[in-house]
């Protein structure tokens, strides 16, 4: 089953065209596949097929700063990383991946509040990326802003269902939260 599955999601990637981006048009069956399956190892298939999608543009310069932004974000180089996300959303202001990246390189800086706007504006480009939904928790969650981490929590997994982390910090946020209330 397994090789199926991966067959199958390899498939998918290669019959259509590689123009992708939050506006790829196998995004909404893979997002109908994310939330009807019951396989934690299919979820897993299903939601790196989203991610090679959303991480591709057809624009041939911003997936080289993507490659570089990573690259950099990957190895702490938090300086470098920032200016080739910037570089991303300043090339194409409508690709949600770079802005979603630039927000986690914000994130990781300790830049709390334009960390925010990104992810509002990676939302507003792609309103089921659970990638964002879930670091907008964090966010909320590294300023103790409980309420605001179980909603962004809540519409992450609304999103994608298999987010198992992210189940378990909102189980505990709503037992702080109960506790708070006591």
């Amino acid at each position: 089953m397994r090789t199926g599955l991966i067959g199958l999601a390899t498939a998918v990637l290669l019959i259509f065209p590689a123009a992708a981006d939050q506006n790829d048009e196998r995004l909404d069956e893979l997002f109908v596949q994310l939330h009807e399956t019951k396989s934690e190892y299919q979820a897993y298939v299903l939601e790196r097929t989203i991610w090679s999608i959303w991480l591709v543009s057809d624009m041939a310069g911003t997936n080289i700063l993507m490659e570089q932004g990573v690259n950099a974000m990957g190895v702490g180089d938090h300086a470098t990383a920032l200016e080739k996300f910037e570089a991303v959303v300043e090339l194409e202001p409508d690709f949600a991946e770079g802005w979603n990246k630039r927000a986690t390189v914000h994130y990781l800086m300790g830049n709390f509040a334009q960390s925010i706007e990104d992810v509002k504006k990676t939302l507003t480009l792609e309103p089921r990326h659970f990638g964002a939904l879930s670091g907008l928790g964090l966010i909320y969650d590294s300023m103790d802003n409980l309420e605001g981490a179980k909603a962004a929590f809540e519409k992450a997994l609304e999103a994608n269902p298999h987010m198992v982390p992210i189940k378990m910090r909102l189980e505990e946020i709503e037992k702080e939260l109960e506790n708070r209330a006591i």
